[in-house]
């Protein structure tokens, strides 16, 4: 028996949710705090806008990465935030993607994009914990991404935090701009969410809702599938954070884990962003 760390599905919404105050924002700082106060070793991440060039999986190996440029937000906000690569980890987790069968390899020239490392300021405005990024395939099967997190989820025990950054309904097309590109503000809401935006945002919440373990993988897979997915997401970038925190948390030994929506914001009338976590700090399971 060993103790887990738990394991975040977190939805960074449009640029603006660095440089504005949101209950998202309160709750990526709670969850940093809480990481904080465990010692973690480090984080581990898969973000929704970086995939390998060809069929592979990347780990980012620049030990200096640069970060590109954010939309909408002041560079007061992000541009003295020195971020942490941890090219250790970084190894040790294209190893192990290669055990479980992967074609792997590092990157060693890839910057940070602020996916990751909105979510990294929000959490530890204190400073960034040794971290490691993962990419995406580019063929975005979502049963690949799931097996992805299943192979990183001995790092739980060891003391690793696994977050996937993505999108709960991530529609760019269908966002209602206007608000922010006029008058920056994000979280106008002129008119309430569509329905295929509300009924896809229950849907996933009630995948959650069923906890860890094999059932939760069978359900963010099938999510896929459902009549409202392609309204909610027009591309599938966003939702292979999802499938990849379903495997972390997607063992049998995961069955009975909670899973609890921690905060929502709802931005450019359409974009839900919901954050989630699956399992709590000092919990023993079998690894």
């Amino acid at each position: 028996m060993a103790n887990l760390t738990p394991v975040h599905f977190f939805a960074h919404g449009s640029t603006m949710m660095l440089g504005e105050e949101s209950e998202s924002a309160d709750y990526w700082k709670k969850c940093g705090d809480e990481a904080l106060a465990h010692s973690i070793k480090g984080v581990i991440m898969m973000g929704a806008h970086w995939a390998a060039a060809d069929d592979a999986i990347e780990v980012s190996m620049n030990p200096k990465p640069a970060k590109s440029p954010v939309a909408y937000v002041h560079p007061s906000k992000y541009q003295n935030y020195d971020l942490q690569p941890d090219l250790p980890t970084g190894q040790r987790c294209v190893k192990l993607l290669r055990e479980a069968g992967f074609r792997a390899r590092g990157n060693p020239t890839f910057d940070w994009i602020h996916d990751t490392y909105l979510i990294l300021i929000r959490m530890f405005p204190g400073g960034c914990p040794p971290t490691t990024i993962v990419s995406m395939n580019p063929r975005f099967d979502p049963h690949y991404h799931m097996r992805v997190g299943l192979a990183f989820r001995r790092l739980r025990a060891e003391g690793y935090l696994l977050i996937g950054s993505g999108g709960t309904v991530h529609n760019l097309y269908r966002n209602v701009w206007y608000p922010m590109v006029n008058y920056c503000d994000n979280f106008a809401q002129p008119t309430p969410p569509c329905d295929w935006a509300l009924g896809f945002r229950q849907s996933f919440e009630d995948v959650i809702n069923y906890g860890g373990g094999p059932r939760l993988r069978l359900g963010i897979t099938r999510l896929m599938k459902h009549p409202q997915f392609r309204d909610a997401h027009a591309t599938d970038d966003h939702y292979m954070a999802a499938c990849f925190v379903a495997g972390a948390v997607g063992a049998r030994e995961d069955e009975g884990t909670r899973g609890e929506l921690g905060a929502e914001d709802w931005e450019l009338t359409n974009m839900c962003n919901s954050q989630f976590t699956l399992g709590a700090w000092d919990v023993a399971a079998a690894v």
